[in-house]
């Protein structure tokens, strides 16, 4: 078979977002801005793979990190544009699995 370049932008874009766990936590931001403690406790991810996540999508320009100067300090995590565009294609996935992926048998179907 013949081999075909890549487009290196294509080829970074499914890297990240084939990344373990991040497309489901971008898929847990389009409900919108959420702290670290709520996205933790809709994942089964551990809190330090999640604050690399996070730092990952902040370099990438994906999603904020908001800094409230409450007591005690308040941080929430939120899509920016360029986190907000991938919506479609997130859904589109999520259309997509319900469709044609079964659930794990100990899993609830949604």
């Amino acid at each position: 078979m013949e081999q075909t370049d890549l487009c290196p932008r294509l080829q970074k874009g499914m890297d990240l977002i084939g990344r373990r766990w991040i497309g489901l936590i971008i898929y847990q931001l389009l409900a919108g801005p959420q702290r670290f403690c709520s996205v933790q406790a809709a994942l089964p991810i551990s809190g330090r793979l999640l604050s690399e996540r996070f730092k990952e999508l902040e370099q990438e320009g994906i999603v904020t990190r908001d800094v409230y100067p409450d007591i005690p300090v308040r941080i929430e995590y939120s899509l920016t544009e360029k986190g907000r565009a991938l919506e479609p294609i997130v859904r589109e996935i999520q259309k997509w699995s319900q469709d044609w992926i079964e659930p794990e048998p100990s899993q609830p179907q949604s």
